[in-house]
Formats: structure tokens, sequence, C-alpha cells
């Protein structure tokens, strides 16, 4: 029987909660990874759009969507005020939601170098918050996140939408640096193992 395309064991793995595996020879009890369990908060990073996105995750279910906002700074805030909204909605939820890990898009290729120090700002605004309370900070490049939850990685922001409101059971679509948050929080909990 041949093997079946990545893009198959992806669908499959959205589908029914787990990629189907060929019967093995018993593991190791010391290399056996646990999927991940508990409340995990999605990042989609910008200066001016950064989307959070609480969600809880208890397999095999696909995850429950608790909260999302977008910081959406007004257009006249300089840079450190843009940056303290940023922190400061991050630890709010934090606090509020008790995440057990943090999971961020990662930086794609920006050609403008201002706008790359802009978005690492931002970055460093929403994952120091994270980093300053002990909670584990996991990063995903976009093509990754979108294999994860959709199937292709070149998914369009449409597409993810639309996959996000049917994966979290949602009546409507999120705006999407929601949506994109939503995202790499459910990347994280489909593909990362935890030690167990």
């Amino acid at each position: 029987m041949p093997k079946r395309s990545v893009r198959a064991q992806w669908a499959a793995h959205i589908q029914s909660g787990g990629l189907a595996r060929p019967k093995a020879a018993a593991v190791p009890t010391t290399l056996v990874r646990k999927a991940v369990r508990g409340v995990i908060l999605g990042i989609d990073p910008s200066l001016r759009g950064t989307g959070l996105t609480v969600i809880s995750f208890e397999p095999p279910q696909k995850g429950t969507y608790l909260y999302s906002e977008t910081v959406n700074p007004p257009r006249t805030a300089d840079l450190p005020a843009c940056l303290g909204q940023i922190a400061a909605a991050v630890e709010r939820l934090v606090r509020e939601y008790r995440p057990v890990a943090v999971a961020v898009e990662e930086t794609i290729y920006v050609q403008n170098f201002r706008t790359a120090q802009k978005l690492g700002a931002a970055r460093g605004a929403a994952i120091g918050q994270a980093a300053l309370r002990g909670i584990p900070v996991f990063e995903y490049p976009p093509l990754r996140i979108k294999q994860a939850v959709v199937g292709y990685g070149r998914a369009s922001k449409e597409q993810v939408t639309r996959q996000m409101s049917s994966l979290l059971g949602l009546g409507q679509d999120l705006p999407f640096d929601e949506a994109d948050a939503a995202a790499v929080a459910l990347c994280h909990a489909l593909t990362h193992k935890a030690a167990g």
C-alpha cells in the first residue's frame, strides 16, 4: 500500500484528532510523549494589530474557544505606547486564564528593516510577559501553522478563518488577527508533544 502524503496525513489528523500510525513495537516509557492538555494562549504579533486567542485543549477534542481580542493601538500612538498596550493585554490574559503554554507565530521574512524592528519589538512585548511568569513559549512558522490547521501551508487568511470557525465550533468567523492567533494555539496543541 503506498504511503499517504503529508497533506493527507494532516487532513486525517485534523478530522480524527490523531494521525493514523502503523502498529509498531512498544516504545520505552522514557520516550513516551503526551499530547498537550490545558489552556493555550495564541499570539499573532503586530505593532498595530496583535491577535490574542485563548483556547482550551483536551485530547482527543480539537479545542474549545475561550476568548479572543485584537490589540489595536491608535495610529497616533508612538512605539512605546503600542508596546505597552500589547504587554498589558498579554499580562491580563495570562493572569486571568493561566495558560500552560504560549504559542507565537514566528516572524516571516520582511524586506523593510524598520518594519522588521517594529515587529520584533511587538513580539518581545508579548513574549516577555509570558517569560516573566515562567510560562513556556513556543514559536511556529506560518507555513507549519497553516499546514497543521488547514492541511495546506499556503492557505489564505479566509481559509484559515473559516477553518478556525469550524474546528472551534464558532457560530461566526473571528477577525483575521484573532483567527491567526487561534491557529497558532491550535497548531501547538495538535503538533507539540509534552514530555511525560
